[in-house]
């Protein structure tokens, strides 16, 4: 099974990036609308194997990787809280 492991760490980083949001809309439909558009803004990495995986989780472990995935959040909260789509 291919998977892009990007969406884990959006997951995984997003629920932390809210908490210092309290006014923001924390319905699944704005955290679906956040993570699809960080996620469009990120490269991708896709694994298969469990190798892959843990090459995944050492480049996660890299500052600037984690670094990279909160300023496309916060870009996307931003935008999100501005617009929301849901009712």
């Amino acid at each position: 099974m291919v998977k892009n492991y990007m969406e884990i760490v959006v997951d995984n980083i997003l629920k932390n990036v809210l908490l210092d949001y309290d006014s923001m809309c924390k319905c699944e439909k704005c955290c679906e609308d956040i993570k699809a558009i960080a996620l469009n803004n990120l490269k991708p990495i896709y694994v298969v194997t469990q190798a892959g995986n843990v090459y995944a989780k050492v480049n996660e472990l890299e500052i600037q990787f984690s670094a990279d995935v909160i300023k496309e959040l916060v870009k996307a909260i931003s935008i999100v809280s501005k617009n929301p789509h849901h009712s």
